[in-house]
């Protein structure tokens, strides 16, 4: 390694990479960069799986810098799928908003119900592949 341009604290390779002298030897300064994105129940899910499941996957995107950009993907298709599914299986078996005034708490059950379908779908087909 070449030291040509010596500076007090830092140093400047061929690289680009800077250092730190510390006592005697000069360290690298290798920082990941945080890019803070929330998570919604999606996001976190599939970031828990990865950890538990998928470690040599989770490492590598974590490495590269790709695990952030995944996480936001994977939330957006899961929240745009319920979405469109809960739509259908309202069209499928015809609750309106008529029903909704009409009998309120065979509405809600009944929402429920195709929030909770849509979800187990969701998490067999994106969360935890």
């Amino acid at each position: 390694m070449e030291n040509k341009e010596l500076k007090e604290n830092k140093i400047e390779n061929k690289y680009g990479i800077e250092y730190t002298k510390v006592g005697d030897y000069y360290m690298p300064n290798l920082v990941l960069e945080k890019e803070k994105i929330m998570l919604n129940k999606y996001g976190r899910m599939r970031l828990k799986f990865l950890k538990e499941n998928k470690k040599a996957e989770y490492t590598i995107m974590f490495m590269n810098g790709t695990l952030n950009k995944h996480l936001k993907e994977i939330q957006e298709t899961a929240q745009g799928r319920i979405d469109i599914t809960i739509e259908q299986l309202k069209k499928q078996n015809n609750l309106t908003e008529e029903m909704k005034n009409k009998d309120q708490l065979y509405w809600v059950s009944m929402m429920n119900n195709f929030r909770n379908t849509s979800e187990e779908i969701i998490l067999k087909e994106l969360i935890y592949v």
